[in-house]
């Protein structure tokens, strides 16, 4: 039996709402949650314009947001290159292509100029879709016979999903083996 069933005669107690934000309060609530995740300047706006929907604003005239974000990027507790560079890293060693990654900074709000300088190199994008392929057993890595165009249009399709090239996709599901595709990711640090 449940100990919260109303057969056990257990009275729930009625949640209070939480109290609006003040000045404070909003300040605290954007301390603690960048000191609980690595976040760019646009993740922690969007935070706080959550938090101020779903509690309300107590204090006096408008809650500054903004104000909030710039001060934390002027005491370098934001740092949207640094965090573009480590979502990207993070993301091409999982195996994900460039448009993805693209994706991903967008959505945290982080600037075309940064999220172009996080992208990674040509080698790393390689490396990246043969990482996708090994994870994924793709192309060469896969059961060793020869795929019908069936099952190689699906492995092409999830490498696209997965954002990288169409170019890249097709090297890497097409070849022959797996060494042919460490030469074709060396070659582009030539």
């Amino acid at each position: 039996m449940d100990r919260n069933s109303p057969d056990r005669g257990g009275e729930r107690r009625e949640r209070r709402p939480p109290r609006p934000l003040d000045a404070r309060r909003l300040d605290d609530l954007a301390l603690s949650y960048v000191a609980r995740f690595a976040t760019s300047a646009g993740k922690l706006s969007d935070y706080l314009r959550r938090k101020l929907r779903e509690r309300g604003w107590e204090g006096e005239g408008e809650a500054d947001i903004a104000g909030i974000v710039a001060r934390f990027v002027e005491l370098g507790y934001i740092d949207d290159a640094m965090y573009a560079r480590g979502k990207a890293q993070g993301l091409l060693r999982r195996g994900y292509g460039a448009r993805r990654i693209d994706q991903a900074l967008g959505a945290a709000g982080i600037a075309e100029p940064l999220r172009e300088d996080a992208r990674g190199s040509e080698v790393e994008r390689r490396r990246a879709a043969l990482v996708m392929a090994r994870k994924r057993r793709f192309g060469p890595f896969g059961t060793g016979e020869r795929l019908d165009p069936a099952t190689r249009e699906k492995q092409v399709a999830a490498m696209l999903r997965a954002g990288h090239p169409l170019a890249h996709a097709r090297a890497v599901v097409n070849a022959l083996s797996q060494e042919a595709l460490e030469e074709w990711t060396d070659e582009a640090g030539d």
